[in-house]
């Protein structure tokens, strides 16, 4: 996989229990931290919430999506 870059779209390849975040959960990549190995500030947006979720993933938790975030045939796509 390539790297992420600030402001790509991302979804969760995996649960993340501590934070209630479910697999298939869109975010947006807000930032990048490289030590002690590549790490992604991902602010994730639950369909149905009114408040966003930030959590630090790594990238094989996370799969490059393109679009707009927000599209409502492309959410409606995503969540079948």
């Amino acid at each position: 996989m390539q790297h992420l870059h600030i402001d790509d779209y991302v979804r969760l390849r995996n649960d993340l229990p501590d934070l209630d975040l479910q697999r298939g959960t869109i975010g947006v990549v807000r930032s990048t931290w490289f030590a002690p190995q590549i790490t992604y500030e991902v602010e994730f947006h639950q369909i149905g919430l009114t408040h966003q979720t930030r959590a630090l993933v790594t990238e094989e938790q996370l799969q490059l999506e393109d679009g707009p975030l927000f599209d409502p045939k492309r959410l409606k796509r995503l969540m079948q």
